[in-house]
């Protein structure tokens, strides 16, 4: 008899109750109660976590994660030494090059004359850096020097337009 009754006993609510006895009306309410509360609550969660999910997405635009490239690269221009030579200073000019093409890419239809100002400084200093001799002479140093100034112009001047999107 004992095996019967154990058999009998059905878990509900935390406790172990026969058969019988969830088969009265106040006991099947109660299940069908805490299941709707579980629905309930899942629902509320998975609300919950897709308002998380959206509070993470950035609010700053594209330009400028390819802002703060492009100003790492030019920084990068006056931190090079004589010892890495003509070839280093090619090297950093293509990371300028190629981090300005990111901020054109991503920013002209916002900033129309401030990229195309980077565009124009950038294509001078690529050309001068082009024209530089294994031992440049003064003069092509002077107008290498010209131009990275004027590249650090044109992306002081984006990054100061840009700043009420980038902070």
């Amino acid at each position: 008899m004992a095996e019967l009754m154990h058999r009998d006993l059905v878990p509900h609510n935390g406790r172990f109750r026969t058969a019988m006895d969830m088969s009265t009306p106040s006991c099947r309410s109660g299940a069908r109660q805490g299941g709707v509360r579980a629905w309930f609550l899942l629902a509320v969660a998975a609300a919950a976590a897709v308002v998380a999910l959206a509070g993470c997405s950035s609010s700053k635009p594209a330009y400028c994660t390819d802002r703060a490239n492009l100003q790492n690269s030019v920084k990068g221009l006056t931190s090079l030494n004589s010892s890495g030579g003509v070839s280093a200073v090619k090297s950093q000019v293509d990371r300028v090059e190629s981090d300005a093409t990111a901020v054109v890419s991503s920013a002209k239809s916002d900033f129309p004359s401030q990229t195309n100002a980077i565009t124009s400084s950038v294509d001078a200093l690529k050309s001068s850096v082009t024209a530089l001799s294994p031992s440049p002479s003064a003069a092509e140093i002077a107008t290498v020097t010209k131009d990275a100034a004027s590249v650090a112009t044109s992306v002081k001047s984006f990054t100061d337009a840009s700043s009420s999107q980038c902070g």
